[in-house]
């Protein structure tokens, strides 16, 4: 793995749009850097390092106020990455964690103090997932008193199998990118209707993040739609993030022009407030300020 692979744009766009006071970016990952944060030894892809302080200087330009930092198959379960860029921003930056269903409750409540609020889980084809789902709906039993969640990434048509298990999940269960569905197929697609039939139970949450992965180009007009219908239904169930710096992407995004989309995913105030501060807001718990 000795070529490194860029995954983000080193001058990315100015939004025309201002978002609100706190908005939050509620999916980005930490790449680095390697030599103090070291990669996993069973990575797909070497990156070029993305440390907090390229996250912090886009966050600023973006006009982001807050932040749930992923942490990254890239890293494994080691999540010091994160952790290190949660301890610099003081409780406007929280995290969701990678780690083992087999993960025990002492474990979990140090994670939580740390500022994890959830733990992800990926059945992704290029990412490999050894956890039982009985592991991982056990282990929903312990996150619930912390009042953590359940973060779930998935192929899109694994919806079907995987939606009535999670349905199991003794705490909320956050669905990523919108399901990974494919946009140009349309919202009446037998996925996109799994995912809005599983939203139609309030325990089910999703980011209307990846527009531009679920259409092909910019100006990803179906995954806007998508994304827009999801948040007219379920408007205090939807939360949005930059998947900076875009891993495992068939294109590079400009980040800025993923901002400018949020006006067209939702196209009020209200809905806007409701995605980019209220929602994340109350799922992930930051304290007002």
């Amino acid at each position: 793995m000795s070529e490194l692979i860029h995954t983000y744009l080193t001058n990315p766009s100015t939004p025309g749009f201002t978002l609100p006071k706190n908005a939050c970016d509620t999916h980005c990952h930490l790449f680095g850097p390697g030599d103090i944060f070291p990669y996993s030894e069973s990575r797909n892809f070497t990156p070029v390092d993305a440390p907090k302080e390229k996250l912090f200087a886009l966050h600023e330009q973006l006009g982001i106020e807050r932040c749930v930092i992923v942490q990254s198959a890239l890293h494994g379960f080691d999540n010091a990455v994160v952790v290190d860029a949660m301890q610099e921003k003081k409780g406007t930056y929280l995290g969701v964690a990678l780690s083992s269903a087999k993960t025990d409750a002492t474990t979990l409540e140090k994670m939580y103090l740390q500022g994890f609020r959830g733990i992800r889980f990926n059945f992704m084809s290029h990412l490999k997932n050894s956890d039982t789902m009985e592991d991982i709906l056990a282990l929903t039993t312990r996150m619930a008193p912390l009042g953590m969640h359940l973060q779930v990434h998935f192929e899109s048509k694994l919806i079907h199998e995987l939606g009535p298990q999670f349905k199991r999940s003794a705490v909320p269960v956050m669905i990523d990118h919108m399901a990974r569905v494919d946009a140009s197929l349309g919202e009446n697609h037998t996925d996109f209707r799994a995912l809005m039939k599983l939203l139609e139970d309030p325990q089910f949450h999703v980011k209307v993040s990846g527009v531009d992965r679920i259409a092909k180009q910019w100006p990803y007009t179906d995954g806007v739609r998508l994304a827009k219908i999801l948040v007219d239904t379920y408007p205090s169930q939807c939360v949005w993030g930059t998947d900076w710096p875009h891993p495992n992407h068939h294109h590079i995004p400009d980040d800025g022009l993923l901002v400018d989309c949020i006006a067209q995913i939702a196209d009020s105030p209200e809905k806007i407030r409701h995605i980019m501060v209220q929602n994340p807001e109350l799922f992930y718990g930051f304290i007002t300020n």
